[in-house]
């Protein structure tokens, strides 16, 4: 398990294991999320990259 400290600027680096496992890049965008006491960090991605992505998904059934 990775680990990250928080510092006195409010500021955390992401452990190199964990960037090279997502492919994370410097000045990559992050969205925050936080429920139940758990922060999440899910990187933004451009619409060139979400091309695709749900093809084939049904749309039927949804309001």
């Amino acid at each position: 398990m990775a680990v990250a400290t928080l510092s006195s600027k409010f500021q955390f680096g992401i452990p190199k294991s964990v960037r090279e496992e997502l492919g994370l890049q410097a000045g990559q965008k992050f969205t925050v999320i936080s429920k139940g006491g758990v922060i999440g960090l899910v990187p933004l991605r451009s619409l060139v990259e979400l091309t695709g992505m749900m093809r084939g998904a049904r749309i039927d059934g949804f309001r």
